[in-house]
């Protein structure tokens, strides 16, 4: 995926600031594709480039002026041919590359105690992402009360049910392996 894409997926929902898409983009899919702020906007720039959305400027008395987007029939086409081609994106999903576990692999090099350390501050990090997942259900709630669409309630839920797992199957993993370190130090 690209944030071009989560872009025009939330776009198709509506048109939106950059200011509210940055916020949907972060409230929504931040579980899995994490973007700053300044990364939103110049990908807007260059969508719009593209033709994939118009913006249209609103003068505001008292606020700053904002710009308004707006998905296009040719960002829709690009969206659907996205949504229609998953295949590359299955296969990144399978893989794992992961910085953090080959410091796991070459974690013999260093003492036990360094070694748990590292898996307690894993394991933190997984229990902090589970408490944002509830986060992302209230956006959920929040937004299906906006779209009013159970269809694409239903898919986001989904989403929303990897994330849960995913750092569900993290905690279960920390917890074995800090149970199998420690047992190694008796």
């Amino acid at each position: 995926m690209s944030l071009k894409h989560g872009l025009l997926g939330l776009l198709n929902y509506g048109s939106m600031t950059g200011y509210e898409l940055d916020k949907a983009f972060k409230d929504s899919l931040s579980f899995f594709w994490q973007a700053k702020t300044s990364q939103v906007y110049r990908e807007l720039n260059t969508m719009e480039q593209q033709g994939w959305l118009t913006s249209r400027r609103v003068i505001q008395n008292e606020k700053p002026n904002k710009r308004v987007y707006t998905i296009t029939d040719t960002g829709k086409e690009e969206l659907k041919n996205w949504l229609s081609n998953p295949k590359s994106d299955i296969s990144d999903a399978m893989g794992v590359k992961s910085a953090f576990l080959m410091r796991v692999f070459f974690a013999g090099e260093t003492s036990t105690e360094d070694a748990l350390n590292m898996l307690y501050t894993y394991r933190e990090e997984c229990s902090e992402q589970i408490r944002k997942m509830n986060a992302a259900r209230s956006a959920i709630s929040e937004y299906g009360a906006i779209v009013k669409d159970d269809q694409r309630i239903k898919y986001w839920k989904i989403a929303a049910l990897y994330g849960d797992e995913f750092f569900q199957a993290g905690l279960s993993w920390a917890d074995k392996a800090i149970t199998a370190l420690e047992e190694m130090k008796s």
